[in-house]
């Protein structure tokens, strides 16, 4: 309902044979470009900020461009870097990327990829990713004390400054070792196109790194290459064949894309790097050791696309296991309850949640109540007037239920700050006087922040922690907050390894039905005369439903990384900090 901004989506292609191959058995010397421009708009919900395309064609002499960059801005910003592409830029090398800003920084600068030129094709660099790093400041404080000064304070630059510079350090190894081997002048390059070890750029970079991350990179020489991080966190799949490698951060993207089977995918395992060399040769290599998994979960509820095999049954999954909750808020009350869903994400979950009520014998009754319509502009400058025209965002069914006789149960995928809720949805859902609303989040309360690449940085964004905070005022348990505050305080000067996460300290003296409560109170709009009744998915649930992607930190303060764990604690300082500012 509340539409995140997310980590990006990366594309990638390498095309293994001659490019007249491509041109006469597919009728185009586009076809890498057109493959790259499906994969893309097929993850067009990873990032609509901005989008760019790399390419690299090998067969190009020395005094002429062999690597092509596009980017552009804006919710088209993939039509408009494809409309530029000219057949001069076919290469053998593609990847795309699209964007959503994670760090609150925007503009043409920030958009991937990111490009480091040089005379040498070997040491060309080109990057993208799907990530957000935890420690760029330790990072950034270990390139300067190496004498470099890199021009912008941002992961994305700082990495490829720092893989550039392993680069550079590849490539110098390999020219002393082609020296030593009695090669002279052309031979010497050659050799080091052809021998270029980027397994050991990214040993020697990503070691460096706290974070969750899909690194995709070029090479003006040819190598390519995609590493995910050692804790799984952020997803990256790949297909090779005899024509093609392909790489996508969801797996539906290739299916579609090459027409492949769900068996014939893999995804990249953690710590995994797939590298192609600039002949074409592949293989997978552990650039670190995996660390306990914690790919993450939200991928599963929210952000990836419901037509991944795997991915329709965990949601269908998260519906079902809400039954028994929705049963109790009903009171039993079936036969006099209308189910449905908040559009789009929450649809599976919502025929999961129905089956499960079938399975059990029960006649349910479904409306389409919910309507979402196209992006209004609220142009207008005065607040009042935005947050009317923000509550028209959504319409509802007149006549989808009879009023004060039927119970109204809405799922949606997750409630995160509750301003949809208050401003829109509950308004409209009382215009029907339902008996009773039963709002369902096929999530947990979500209660701390994510620096994984999702765009949830500060707590006092969650609906959960300023009910929780709420809860402490109203019961005079302000010794808590000091504690917490302390504590966190007290932590920030550890070692992060050994750092632990105090801000869950706040909530162990509420239930989560305590806190629904006091989100209920909250969020609920003036006027409103429809009793609410929140239900959210209990932790075990949703392990229950989505086994093999354990990442809960946003819903349980389990961080995977110390990085994590550093910054959720800064956090509670910085709100802290900021109430006693604004009380000054």
């Amino acid at each position: 309902m509340e539409q995140l901004k997310h980590e990006c989506g990366v594309a990638m292609i390498r095309l293994l044979k001659p490019l007249d191959y491509y041109a006469k058995k597919y009728g185009t010397w586009a076809y890498g470009f057109n493959k790259l421009y499906l994969m893309m708009e097929k993850q067009h919900n990873r990032g609509q900020e901005g989008a760019g395309i790399a390419s690299v064609c090998l067969r190009k002499k020395p005094g002429t461009e062999y690597m092509f960059r596009e980017k552009a801005e804006g919710k088209d910003a993939i039509t408009e870097i494809f409309s530029r592409v000219t057949e001069e830029m076919a290469g053998e090398l593609y990847m795309g990327h699209l964007r959503y800003s994670t760090t609150g920084k925007s503009g043409l600068t920030f958009v991937h990829p990111f490009l480091r030129r040089n005379n040498w094709r070997a040491k060309n660099l080109c990057l993208c990713g799907n990530f957000n790093m935890t420690n760029i400041d330790e990072v950034f404080q270990f390139l300067t004390q190496q004498g470099q000064s890199p021009r912008i304070y941002g992961d994305s630059y700082i990495t490829l400054e720092l893989m550039g510079h392993r680069l550079d350090r590849e490539v110098e190894r390999l020219y002393d070792e082609a020296r030593e081997k009695g090669l002279e002048g052309l031979d010497i390059t050659s050799y080091i196109d052809d021998h270029v070890e980027i397994a050991n750029v990214l040993k020697k970079t990503m070691s460096h790194y706290d974070g969750g991350y899909v690194m995709c990179g070029l090479t003006g020489s040819g190598e390519m290459f995609a590493v995910r991080d050692p804790w799984g966190i952020r997803p990256a799949f790949y297909y090779r064949d005899d024509e093609i490698v392909a790489v996508a951060s969801e797996r539906p993207v290739l299916q579609t894309t090459f027409d492949l089977q769900y068996e014939d995918i893999r995804e990249l395992g953690a710590g995994e790097a797939l590298i192609v060399r600039s002949h074409g040769e592949s293989h997978l290599e552990q650039i670190m050791p995996p660390q306990q998994l914690s790919a993450c979960s939200f991928e599963r509820i929210y952000f990836s696309r419901g037509s991944d095999r795997d991915i329709y049954q965990e949601r269908k999954r998260l519906g079902v296991q809400l039954m028994q909750p929705i049963l109790k808020a009903v009171n039993g009350d079936v036969a006099n309850t209308v189910f449905s869903y908040i559009p789009n994400t929450a649809e599976v979950a919502f025929y999961g949640m129905t089956d499960g009520f079938r399975q059990q014998g029960y006649q349910v009754h479904t409306e389409k109540v919910v309507w979402k319509d196209i992006k209004m502009r609220t142009f207008i400058a005065d607040n009042n007037e935005r947050n009317d025209l923000a509550a028209h965002v959504y319409d509802i069914s007149y006549g989808s239920l009879r009023p004060y006789e039927d119970n109204l149960v809405i799922i949606d995928d997750s409630i995160v700050r509750g301003t949809t809720l208050r401003e829109s949805i509950f308004k409209i859902l009382d215009r029907l006087h339902p008996k009773k609303i039963v709002m369902v989040s096929s999530s947990p309360q979500i209660r701390y922040p994510d620096y994984y690449g999702i765009d949830m940085p500060r707590l006092e964004e969650f609906c959960a922690f300023r009910a929780t905070m709420a809860l402490i005022e109203e019961r005079g348990m302000w010794q808590l907050v000091n504690d917490t505050y302390l504590a966190c305080k007290r932590e920030l000067q550890q070692s992060k390894e050994h750092m632990r996460n105090c801000v869950r300290a706040i909530y162990e003296p509420f239930t989560v039905e305590e806190i629904n409560d006091k989100i209920v109170e909250i969020l609920r709009p003036e006027g409103m005369r429809t009793p609410v009744e929140l239900v959210f998915q209990s932790i075990g649930s949703l392990h229950e439903a989505c086994p093999d992607h354990p990442g809960d930190w946003y819903f349980t303060g389990h961080y995977p990384t110390p990085g994590g764990t550093r910054l959720c604690n800064q956090a509670f300082v910085n709100y802290i900090d900021n109430k006693q500012k604004q009380q000054s």
